[in-house]
């Protein structure tokens, strides 16, 4: 399991830290943060055997680091996947929550649903994780708050699109999807995510969404985060049609939205 960070931690003090656990169908990823010191003082990654169940894999992580069964101060679970769906908070109601997740999506049998309610979007995230996994998260740690990460990402994103009178779209980019969030002035127009393994792939649905909504190519602004393969071609291709295309600065945008949202 690949790490990096600080290799002189002192885990006799676990509990003033927290651990963050990234789950997605890919592998997962582990950080420990110091809020004391306010930085990240290790980070792991580990890929997922394809041959086995999401709770085989990570009862195997588990099974290899013994720092994930320490006592933390907080921790925070973010679940990857495209099983989610948003709702305006006026619309929501416990007793439907079935009905609405199962109305855009397949049922899964062996699937517990969360949801995370928004303070920026004004929106909730209803979201799918693995029955099994989720029980044995739970097991090793029973207090530990679940996340969607498109939830993360939308708050994050709607608290930075106020800034401005412009809409804006922000494009987070993996090597196979890509999700894209839209905003005007805090109020989420759009957020989808899409199975985009080439350039031309993200080319057109950027532009299918730019087209859909009726974008301003002058003035309305495209950001893009997460991982750019072809960043040179891609920004030659979207500066074509569209005037204002930013890469947003920070490195993990992910990680920054949880710890905007836990400090709050």
């Amino acid at each position: 399991m690949p790490e990096t960070g600080n290799n002189h931690i002192d885990f006799n003090k676990s509990e003033q830290y927290t651990l963050s656990i990234r789950l997605s169908a890919d592998g997962f990823s582990f950080s420990i943060y110091n809020p004391i010191q306010d930085t990240f003082i290790s980070f792991m990654e580990k890929e997922s055997n394809p041959s086995l169940s999401l709770t085989a894999n990570l009862k195997l992580v588990f099974s290899e680091n013994e720092t994930l069964t320490l006592n933390y101060k907080a921790i925070h679970i973010v679940v990857v996947n495209n099983r989610f769906t948003n709702i305006p908070q006026e619309l929501f109601d416990v007793d439907q929550v079935n009905d609405v997740f199962y109305f855009n999506h397949t049922k899964q049998t062996n699937e517990v649903l969360l949801w995370n309610k928004a303070h920026e979007s004004q929106n909730i995230t209803i979201f799918g994780i693995d029955k099994s996994a989720y029980q044995l998260l739970k097991t090793y740690y029973p207090e530990a708050s679940f996340y969607s990460n498109q939830y993360l990402l939308s708050e994050y994103f709607a608290a930075k699109s106020h800034f401005g009178n412009t809409r804006k779209v922000y494009v987070s980019l993996t090597d196979k999807r890509m999700d894209i969030y839209c905003y005007e002035r805090g109020n989420l127009l759009m957020n989808n995510t899409f199975e985009a393994h080439h350039l031309e792939d993200r080319l057109y649905f950027i532009f299918a969404v730019w087209k859909q909504l009726n974008l301003d190519q002058q003035r309305d602004e495209l950001f893009l985060t997460g991982t750019l393969v072809d960043k040179d071609a891609m920004m030659t291709q979207l500066k074509r049609y569209i005037l204002q295309v930013s890469v947003y600065p920070k490195n993990n945008i992910e990680q920054q939205a949880l710890l905007d949202y836990a400090s709050n």
